[in-house]
């Protein structure tokens, strides 16, 4: 069983996918684990299976049912985690892994629906701006520290046009730009910030892509390793970057997609 006892991670967006994949690993390396997820009572037996997963292990857990993009429950629960830790207790790892927006086409064809001016803004604010807004209140709040590691999850998406990803595909380009911003303005202080770019991998938000059959097809055949990228691939590499002290990785895109995107034609 780890030893659980004084390491914390917080997990946005933590009860499936990446993030429930990342919560799990990290709690198998010794991590207790703060997690925020949106769920209501029909899912909420998969958010319990993930805690009990991460109890049996050790782990200490505390989750949040919220909106991670409301600024009155965001300062709420960063307010419930410093009393948690106590004054002198931080975090070590923050993922941001918020999967939610609007999957329309700009310029719809007849008969379908495009986006809306609240449809592009909802989707910049959940799965881009809101990464900033955690970042300022942790950081204000001392729960960040010395070799803390802030982690994004983005994708091919931020630089590749798919289609009715165009609001997604913004706010992953816009994600990984506030990465690279967090990496400069939190560096004097020894904490790192970097985008984790996974492969095609399935997961729930993949699978409200319209054409996502295609999207899985293409990619386990272009794949040098001939399959899908994995939650845990993505997890395992999370967990190894985390144990180093040194912030000098940082300000990154970093593909964990076993070569995926660097096969011409992808």
């Amino acid at each position: 069983m780890a030893n659980n006892s004084g390491r914390w991670a917080l997990i946005l967006g933590a009860s499936s996918g990446f993030g429930a994949a990342t919560s799990r690993a990290l709690a198998q390396a010794g991590y207790n684990i703060f997690g925020v997820h949106l769920d209501r009572k029909s899912t909420m037996p998969v958010v319990e299976a993930l805690q009990d997963d991460i109890r049996a292990v050790g782990g200490e857990v505390v989750f949040f049912n919220m909106n991670a993009a409301d600024e009155t429950k965001r300062r709420e629960a960063v307010a419930a985690m410093r009393a948690h830790l106590g004054p002198n207790g931080v975090v070590r790892v923050v993922m941001h892994s918020l999967a939610f927006g609007a999957l329309l086409p700009f310029v719809p064809k007849d008969g379908e629906r495009g986006l809306d001016a609240a449809q592009v803004a909802m989707t910049l604010d959940v799965m881009a701006s809101s990464l900033i807004y955690w970042a300022q209140d942790l950081k204000g709040a001392g729960l960040l520290g010395r070799g803390s590691k802030i982690y994004a999850m983005t994708s091919a998406g931020g630089t590749r046009v798919i289609p009715h990803y165009g609001a997604v595909s913004a706010a992953k380009a816009a994600l990984e730009s506030n990465i690279r911003q967090l990496a400069m303005e939190l560096a004097p202080y020894g904490i790192a910030a970097n985008s984790i770019r996974a492969g095609v991998t399935d997961t729930p938000a993949l699978r409200r892509i319209p054409g996502n059959e295609r999207m899985i097809e293409f990619a386990q055949g272009v794949n040098p390793s001939g399959r899908l990228t994995t939650p845990e691939d993505v997890a395992e590499h999370i967990v190894l970057f985390s144990q180093l002290d040194s912030h000098w990785l940082t300000g990154n895109v970093i593909g964990v997609d076993g070569g995926e995107d660097i096969v011409a034609g992808l």
